[in-house]
């Protein structure tokens, strides 16, 4: 089983490759890039299937079982919010006009990463890649007790503790020499880890059928 976790960050995305005892890291530019090597199963920390009102069951679901961190998901994905607009106060107006939720600053800022992820699997529909949250496979990890803030030193220490003991022997390389330089940062490292565990061995999903207008699944892996 060649499983690949993807997670975003400022200049491209972190790409984990588990291919039983081979643990690879690379850093790349957009996602045709990052799924270019060859892989089974694939996982990615970004909405896959939106509604166009921006309301998904596994969301509200994922934010259920992170309790009392469920802002840790982010909601409110719609591809017409970043295909008719480049602005967000101008997308919230419209959001308001229209009934539905602002969109946030974090949220918005993820648009190009969102609409590139939504563009490569509506061409390429026979690849197996999944939508994954890796706070969903931190608690999975840590015997579904809640985690400290993973930009805090408590809750880094315990993400690189648990990612060792599921067998990431590199992870201190990978966070310091390998990851300097690339732009990426400590959280996006641990996160495409997690993500690529459940690319691995998937342990359950939050959400159902049906799929979005365009047959994309709205699913969240852990």
């Amino acid at each position: 089983m060649r499983a690949l976790g993807l997670d975003g960050f400022s200049k491209g995305w972190v790409a984990v490759l588990l291919d039983g005892d081979l643990h690879e890291i690379r850093f790349c530019c957009d996602i045709t890039d990052a799924l270019s090597a060859g892989f089974d199963r694939a996982a990615i920390d970004i909405p896959i299937g939106m509604t166009d009102d921006g309301e998904r069951a596994c969301d509200l679901l994922a934010r259920e079982r992170l309790r009392p961190h469920s802002s840790r998901v982010f909601t409110g994905a719609r591809r017409w919010i970043w295909q008719d607009f480049s602005d967000p106060d101008e997308a919230n107006r419209e959001s308001a006009r229209r009934g539905q939720k602002r969109v946030s600053r974090q949220l918005w800022h993820l648009g190009p990463k969102i609409m590139q992820v939504d563009a490569f699997l509506r061409a390429h529909r026979s690849l197996d890649v999944r939508e994954v949250h890796p706070e969903l496979v931190f608690l999975r990890l840590n015997a579904n007790e809640p985690l400290p803030s993973k930009k805090s030193e408590e809750g880094d220490s315990l993400r690189r503790t648990l990612l060792k003991r599921s067998g990431f022997r590199n992870i201190n390389r990978w966070l310091t020499k390998t990851r300097i330089g690339t732009g990426a940062k400590r959280d996006d490292v641990l996160d495409a880890c997690a993500v690529a565990i459940a690319a691995r061995e998937p342990a359950g999903s939050v959400g159902l059928p049906p799929p979005d207008k365009y047959g994309l699944p709205m699913q969240i892996w852990f």
